[in-house]
């Protein structure tokens, strides 16, 4: 039997994002339409709409509905803007963001993933992300300064080419250390100074290619 995905969604919606203290109707409304099953292996699907991590590719897993909108929400993209997605992966969080802003930078180091990201988006109909490969602890340059920027998936240290890459005014957020200690945060640009603070602690799994330096030990 074909699962009810429309369904699945919808609950997901109501069991899952709505008691995680998200409260945002835009980004709500986003992840009662896009729909999660058409970004993750074949296998996969009916395991769509599940509270939890899915593994898309080798070591990259789709973050959790849940986690991701909280996320989400705390960037705030509004549909004037134009938002950089650092670990596009599969694809799901640029269709969450293309419903919220004007335009998506969506930008993977995986070049199979790229291409699958761009083949999905553009069959949905997406039209307002554009999926770039690339080294993703540089970010992408090419079309910044972003309004937003927004990093999926667990990072050791965030790079300044990337922090450049932010509109004065600009939010950036990513989870930053590891495992249930890692930290949610949000790097705000004013008046041309960076500053940071700490949201909620937030599990995620790890970024490729943004692994903390070694500390050197006497």
């Amino acid at each position: 039997m074909t699962p009810d995905y429309a369904y699945a969604r919808q609950n997901m919606v109501d069991c899952q994002i709505r008691t995680y203290n998200v409260t945002n109707n835009a980004v709500i409304d986003a992840f009662a339409e896009v729909p999660r099953e058409a970004f993750v292996p074949e296998e996969l699907k009916p395991l769509a709409y599940i509270d939890t991590e899915l593994t898309v590719a080798d070591g990259r897993e789709l973050t959790a509905p849940a986690t991701l909108a909280k996320l989400v929400q705390a960037v705030g993209p509004k549909p004037d803007e134009i938002i950089l997605l650092i670990g596009c992966a599969t694809g799901y969080g640029a269709a969450i963001l293309s419903m919220l802003a004007s335009s998506v930078v969506a930008l993977e180091g995986d070049h199979a993933m790229t291409e699958q990201a761009s083949a999905t988006l553009g069959e949905l109909g997406y039209g307002n992300v554009a999926v770039v490969e690339g080294d993703m602890a540089l970010g992408y340059a090419a079309e910044g300064p972003y309004d937003q920027i927004l990093v999926d998936g667990a990072i050791g240290r965030l790079p300044t080419a990337i922090t450049d890459q932010l509109k004065e005014g600009g939010r950036l957020v990513a989870v930053e250390g590891s495992g249930n200690s890692a930290s949610a945060r949000v790097w705000l640009r004013e008046e041309g100074r960076l500053s940071s603070r700490h949201l909620f602690n937030c599990a995620l799994a790890p970024l490729p290619g943004f692994e903390k330096a070694p500390e050197f030990v006497f």
